[in-house]
């Protein structure tokens, strides 16, 4: 199913200078992966503390563009500059999660919405990246099928972020949002588990 993941090797090809030179300066992929974490952690804590500060929310799409590349980064940097870890594995799939985490919490706070769902949905999205690696155990590669993977969540929130940002009113239509997004996320779990397993086998017919 399409994803804005698709997207990913033409924004690759825009870092690829800024890679080779953080690379040069000594900069590592887990330097990268837990600075952009650390980064995640204090906004979503500021979101959290100052929610009544609407102008803040601007801060969300901007950050998660940055992020974004950020993540493309340390990958680059894993991949293409002899930094691949096992620790480094465990870092990037475990500060996505927080960062997601931290980052879409205050919007709890915004007026429509509700604690439960969006507890769901935070935990759905940790959930879609937690079936995305399960392919690895099950034979398949890490799986990145959407239609509501991180890069798509980024966008939503992104969206969300510029609305609550400027003063939209939320009320009215702020629980669909959520509602959808747990549809999608849902879905999005689905296509990783399917997928998975469909690699997986053609893989095993195959040897």
């Amino acid at each position: 199913m399409p994803s804005i993941y698709q997207l990913k090797p033409k924004f690759q090809a825009l870092l690829r200078p800024l890679v080779r030179a953080c690379a040069s300066a000594g900069v590592t992929a887990n330097q990268v992966t837990l600075a952009a974490c650390a980064i995640s952690v204090v906004l979503g804590v500021a979101l959290w503390r100052h929610a009544d500060q609407r102008g803040l929310f601007l801060l969300v799409p901007l950050w998660l563009l940055l992020r974004m590349a950020l993540n493309a980064v340390d990958g680059m940097l894993a991949r293409e500059h002899q930094q691949q870890s096992i620790l480094g594995g465990y870092l990037n799939e475990l500060t996505d999660v927080i960062s997601d985490a931290v980052l879409y919490a205050p919007f709890t706070l915004v007026a429509g919405a509700s604690a439960l769902s969006m507890a769901l949905v935070i935990g759905l999205a940790g959930l879609t990246e937690f079936a995305g690696v399960l392919g690895v155990a099950a034979g398949a590669s890490r799986r990145y099928d959407g239609p509501m993977g991180k890069s798509d969540r980024a966008f939503v929130f992104g969206v969300l972020g510029i609305l609550v940002g400027i003063g939209v009113p939320t009320q009215s239509w702020f629980a669909w949002v959520e509602w959808t997004l747990l549809v999608l996320l849902a879905l999005t779990i689905v296509n990783r588990v399917r997928g998975g397993l469909a690699e997986a086998q053609a893989a095993q017919m195959k040897s």
